[in-house]
């Protein structure tokens, strides 16, 4: 794996998501001009105000690096995030992230702060470090990629959200409810590193992130620092069993739980037993349509990211 060309006056290519408010907006701009001006950095914003110019934005951002040696950076929340990382993702660019999201489980993992004007320092002061990416057919999960009652979980939310307003307590609610309405179970057939298997599952959840899962208490936990992804599969069970599966996530205790089933792989494909052929997948948060066969597997490229040597929030959940 070759780094890109980079040096410590590389300019910014910085794809900002307007959607949260022109005024948080401003402000992330305001940050970045200060920032950049202080150590002489040449910088261009791409701002989106609408989610339909994201792509287009991203390849733009990623077009005219290329062109400068510069560095692509996403500044937004997950779905911000995995759509200008798709974009860079193979072009030779370094990548960086202004996290602006709600968990920012990306950043967090690998030591980038939440706040701006500090994860703007790191992206001033650190250099680019290979970095792992999941793949789903060829669309692109850095945190995780997901079918079945977590993407149904995850669609609702937004629903709720764009009717009630962007609060915790709406999400709560419409998870609450999405669970208390049930899913019908998904008949799958898997195979992996030579093994086969059939499941009868509510939900798949592909992971590739360190953190997300030691938070929850997985076994796989440490998967994606040793160069594979984690499957998490869901048996059919009810709503109070649910809520119980969830309280146990919250308390670190997942891996205990008898209705999982998890392993780690490389490569790993998903066929449908009965009928389906395309299918709603969650990949960071952002709902999509599918083929099947659902191919996931670790790219062979990495993104460079640009980010400390050390993640200390990664690091205290291994103590």
């Amino acid at each position: 794996m070759t780094p890109p060309e980079f040096s410590s006056r590389s300019p910014l290519l910085v794809v900002l998501n307007a959607g949260s408010g022109s005024g948080e907006a401003l402000r992330t701009r305001g940050v970045i001009a200060a920032g950049c001006a202080a150590v002489q950095r040449d910088f261009h914003v791409y701002e989106v105000e609408a989610p339909d110019r994201l792509h287009t934005c991203a390849r733009e951002a990623v077009k005219r690096a290329r062109i400068l040696r510069g560095v692509v950076v996403a500044a937004g929340g997950d779905g911000t995030i995995n759509a200008v990382a798709q974009a860079a993702l193979g072009s030779g660019c370094a990548f960086g992230v202004l996290p602006q999201g709600t968990f920012n489980y990306f950043s967090r993992t690998h030591g980038i702060p939440s706040d701006t004007a500090e994860a703007l320092q790191v992206l001033l002061h650190e250099s680019p470090r290979a970095v792992q990416v999941g793949m789903v057919n060829e669309r692109v999960f850095l945190v995780n990629a997901s079918l079945g009652l977590y993407a149904k979980l995850l669609e609702d939310r937004e629903a709720f959200k764009a009717q009630y307003g962007r609060h915790r307590w709406v999400a709560f609610c419409s998870g609450l409810l999405t669970i208390l309405r049930g899913a019908r179970p998904w008949y799958l057939h898997m195979s992996w590193h030579g093994q086969q298997r059939d499941i009868r599952t509510q939900t798949l959840f592909v992971a590739n992130n360190a953190l997300q899962m030691h938070r929850v208490g997985l076994a796989e936990a440490d998967a994606p620092e040793q160069g594979q992804l984690a499957a998490i599969a869901l048996k059919p069970q009810g709503a109070i069993a649910m809520l119980s599966l969830l309280a146990r996530g919250a308390l670190g205790r997942l891996g205990e739980a008898e209705s999982l089933v998890s392993f780690t792989f490389e490569s790993m494909k998903v066929r449908p037993m009965r009928g389906r052929r395309r299918v709603k997948v969650a990949t960071d948060g952002e709902i999509g349509w599918l083929d099947m066969p659902l191919d996931f597997r670790v790219s062979l490229e990495p993104l460079w990211l640009i980010r400390p040597d050390v993640a200390p929030e990664l690091e205290a959940t291994r103590q």
